[in-house]
């Protein structure tokens, strides 16, 4: 078996054609502001990848979303880590429907329109603050005559300018003051609703990764799912599903960017053979670590355990990732790396994978904590 072929022929089944298209257009148009890649992408059904096929979606396996996303992700990366937020996002909204059953008005409002419209969601929990925690906002719904008013920033928000529809994080204060995670579903025509330019950033400037400003946005009440004690504990353990997934999906993206650079590397016979089987076992190691967890999602383990297990794959496939970069730029040498951008611009796009949250920082008490007999928390 070639290398990649089989994240390839799960890619080329699900989402027949989408592949070999991008693979058409130069690196350089496709990472670019104006980049075609995310219309290709809800063009041959990408947006449909994981809505519930009794939703009228694909309904892929886990396994089968990170096979598809690495593969993208070797060939298109701004489009496979803008698209990477917006799985998280299907996961999350249908999950979130499930647990708060018919009553809520979701199903009528939109999930069934996801699929037949191929609806691109994005994803707005990240607000741009330093040391804030992706499940704290401060974007805050204030009560408004049946509904609410909601003003405030999400930044840096993937799919700014191809969304359809936005879910965000937004704090509801209950009567004693206190301030619990809301879930919020908008819209992105919804008045009071406008982007501006945030990534300044060459790499992955195709995803779209710009701010979401809501300014005095009326919102009705079934458009946000408030934080209920009659559901805390499942609404917990939605939570900790959707960073399963998260930390998988990130996996699954930087696994892929990396792979593009080894497999320059292998078509091109740079370095000796022991080199390039040492080169191809690392980043094999990142693909199964992260096909690892999407096992483990298809198990069932996704409790408390399970959120820890994706934590310590995320860092351990992130540490994997830089180290492939490093030794692929090295081996395919000075002249390839000077003589066309890609070398270099694969190289910058696969480090971001350190940015997405939580950081290393920000977790490694919790980390210390669980060996320690504890839950772990993410803030």
């Amino acid at each position: 078996m070639r290398f990649m072929e089989a994240d390839q022929q799960i890619c080329d089944a699900l989402l027949p054609g989408l592949r070999e298209k991008l693979a058409e257009i130069p690196l350089s148009e496709l990472e670019s502001e104006r980049s075609p890649a995310i219309e290709l992408f809800r063009a041959h059904g990408g947006p449909n990848l994981l809505v519930p096929q009794g939703y009228g979606g694909i309904g892929a396996t886990a396994l089968e979303a990170v096979r598809v996303q690495r593969a993208l992700g070797s060939v298109a990366p701004s489009m496979t880590v803008a698209t990477m937020m917006h799985h998280f996002s299907i996961g999350t909204l249908y999950a979130v429907a499930d647990a708060v059953g018919a009553d809520s008005g979701l199903d009528d409002l939109l999930l069934k329109r996801v699929a037949s419209d191929r609806m691109l969601v994005a994803s707005g929990f990240a607000e741009g603050r330093t040391n804030q925690g992706i499940l704290s906002p401060q974007v805050e719904a204030i009560p408004a005559a049946d509904g609410y008013l909601i003003t405030g920033s999400k930044k840096p928000c993937s799919l700014a300018t191809s969304m359809d529809l936005l879910t965000a994080s937004v704090g509801i204060r209950d009567e004693d003051g206190n301030i619990g995670m809301g879930f919020l579903m908008l819209p992105a025509n919804t008045p009071g609703v406008s982007i501006h330019p945030f990534w300044s950033s060459f790499a992955l400037a195709g995803a779209q990764s710009h701010e979401v400003r809501l300014t005095d946005v009326f919102v009705t009440e079934e458009q946000i799912i408030k934080p209920d004690p009659a559901l805390a504990e499942e609404l917990d353990q939605l939570q900790t599903v959707g960073l399963i997934w998260f930390e998988m999906t990130v996996c699954a993206a930087y696994t892929g960017i990396a792979s593009a650079l080894v497999s320059r590397v292998l078509d091109r016979g740079r370095g000796s053979v022991a080199e390039r089987a040492a080169l191809a076992v690392r980043i094999e190691t990142a693909a199964a670590l992260t096909e690892g967890l999407a096992r483990r999602v298809l198990d069932e383990e996704v409790d408390n355990d399970g959120l820890a297990q994706s934590l310590v794959t995320r860092f351990a496939v992130q540490d994997v990732v830089c180290q492939t970069v490093n030794q692929a730029v090295e081996l395919l040498g000075g002249m390839a790396y000077v003589s066309s951008p890609d070398v270099a611009y694969l190289a910058a796009a696969s480090h971001a994978i350190a940015f997405h949250p939580p950081s290393r920082g920000s977790i490694a008490a919790g980390l210390v904590d669980y060996y320690a007999g504890n839950p772990i928390v993410v803030s």
